[in-house]
């Protein structure tokens, strides 16, 4: 699919289905899945099923899996789908943000083709302006009057001047322990419980770091896609690649390989 295109329909969907919604949901509206601050929404519902619509009426032999669907049926995160172009879909990506009214939620998708990411994209419905990579082609903001900025990460700085982003909540209670004791040694860090607007922010330069310890696809193969075409390292904390299908052994960004290690050895061991 078209990656305009793509980018289109999340705007619509953003446009029709989220932001009518936007601080106007009632208690009826949100519902709690495995905890406190993993929600779905009625607007995370109709968004996916427009998405998911308006890119089957484009493309009805592409294979669409997005959160909500995965949530009500697990084994579509199983499907061998390495002969197919499948493009994962998260309608509203950091729920709790949208749901609690804070303003920092995106809508994101990335399409897979033969088990590989090839492109990626990642919409701010309130700045109306998106973060696009195409394998091999760089990453750009592409902006709603239609300026296009090429988007280019960090460069290298001594681990002490690091900043960053680092979602700690789904590691092992041990390594989080560690985790959080080691982001001692960084500047500062945070977390925006946004992966889209995370990875938005690293795309521009202004952080060092990113690391998550769970991988859904709908939250990291566009972002991770994105982070490398602007010239970030990337790789799970095993040091090995980042697939669609890995869902476990998080994931690290850093602005070379060996800021990388680094991170690796100091701040997020194994």
């Amino acid at each position: 699919m078209n990656i305009d295109r793509l980018a289109a329909i999340l705007r619509k969907a953003a446009q029709e289905e989220i932001m009518p919604r936007f601080r106007r949901l009632d208690d009826g509206m949100i519902h709690t899945k495995s905890g406190a601050f993993d929600l779905v929404t009625e607007a995370d519902e109709a968004a996916e099923r427009a998405i998911t619509a308006a890119i089957l009426d484009h493309r009805p032999d592409t294979v669409v899996i997005g959160e909500e669907a995965v949530a009500a049926s697990p084994a579509l995160l199983r499907t061998a789908l390495e002969d197919r172009i499948v493009i994962y879909v998260d309608p509203v990506d950091g729920t709790a943000n949208f749901a609690g009214g804070l303003p920092l939620f995106a809508v994101m998708a990335a399409v897979v083709q033969n088990g590989e990411p090839v492109a990626g994209v990642i919409y701010d419905p309130l700045g109306d302006d998106f973060l696009m990579a195409e394998r091999g082609c760089g990453a750009w903001q592409i902006f709603s009057d239609g300026r296009r900025v090429r988007q280019k990460f960090a460069e290298a700085v001594p681990l002490a001047e690091m900043g960053g982003l680092a979602s700690t909540a789904y590691f092992p209670p041990e390594q989080r322990r560690s985790v959080l004791a080691n982001l001692a040694k960084v500047n500062m860090f945070a977390s925006y419980r946004c992966a889209g607007h995370e990875y938005r922010f690293a795309a521009g330069g202004n952080v060092h770091f990113l690391a998550y310890g769970k991988l859904m696809p709908w939250d990291h193969v566009g972002g991770a896609l994105i982070m490398a075409e602007a010239g970030a390292h990337v790789a799970r904390l095993d040091g090995s690649a980042y697939r669609p299908a890995d869902v476990e052994g998080g994931l690290l960004v850093a602005p070379d390989k060996q800021s990388w290690d680094e991170l690796r050895r100091e701040v997020f061991t194994v």
